[in-house]
């Protein structure tokens, strides 16, 4: 065998090696679909995963029903993340939710600029008052706005308020936004997302009675058409555990064996 041969049987045999090196790596990626508000917490989980388990985990983050339809539409992914039960409810008849486990709690509050400077009261009523611009969630787009809907239908005032609000935004994130923008007085939201670094020093929380603004579980759920199931509920379990529970803590969250 010539030299010449040698040296470019020995480069084939590093690029294949090279190569199923890459398509490994690839494989060991997880896609997880995460509603806006839960995405600290996740993120924060996820780079620990990736310290353990020596994979990629990659996060598409949007309204809770926009991503549904994305991972529906692409067959791709390993994890959706929705913030409310009734993303689960709603779809589960289509077969692609499958494992879940319970990862903490969600709950609504009314949400104003810090110091609370139009002394807005914990009564969703106070969120028709004519002095107060008015900010509220989408109900097509993301899980703050089914909430909305919900508490607002239960207090009967749910058309009242749509009719009210200055902006309807498509989730969490956009809500506080225009709050510290200025371009509302009042908004109901997502509690823990007041809490959030960024979000403290320009926002307050007003608690509402729980009997109103029931906690809503936070399902983390495998996607059947994962790639890496195993990996998968690997994570969800991480996440349900005590150190996943940590950190859901951390962000303001309530955890899985409180509500």
């Amino acid at each position: 065998m010539t030299m010449l041969r040698r040296l470019i049987l020995g480069s084939l045999a590093c690029l294949c090696c090279l190569s199923t090196s890459v398509l490994q790596a690839q494989e060991k990626e997880l896609l997880i679909y995460c509603g806006i508000t839960m995405v600290r917490p996740i993120t924060e989980l996820a780079r620990q995963f990736e310290q353990t388990e020596k994979i990629k985990v990659a996060i598409s983050q949007g309204g809770s029903e926009d991503l549904y339809q994305a991972a529906k539409r692409s067959k791709q992914g390993d994890i959706y993340f929705p913030g409310e039960p009734s993303y689960r409810d709603r779809h589960l008849a289509e077969g692609l939710l499958g494992y879940y486990q319970n990862v903490g709690y969600n709950q609504v509050a009314i949400v104003v600029p810090k110091g609370n400077p139009k002394q807005v009261k914990g009564d969703v009523r106070e969120l028709l008052r004519k002095d107060l611009t008015l900010v509220i969630g989408n109900v097509e787009s993301g899980s703050i706005g089914q909430e909305t809907k919900r508490v607002l239908d239960k207090a009967g005032i749910y058309p009242k308020a749509v009719a009210k609000a200055a902006l309807m935004m498509p989730d969490s994130r956009a809500i506080n936004l225009a709050l510290r923008r200025g371009e509302g007085d009042v908004a109901l939201n997502w509690r823990a997302t007041a809490f959030f670094p960024d979000n403290q020093p320009h926002l307050d929380v007003v608690n509402l009675d729980t009997r109103l603004a029931e906690p809503q579980a936070l399902l983390l759920i495998q996607l059947s058409f994962s790639k890496q199931p195993a990996l998968a509920k690997k994570f969800i379990d991480f996440a349900a555990s005590p150190e996943g529970q940590a950190v859901f803590r951390k962000y303001g969250f309530l955890d899985n064996r409180t509500r």
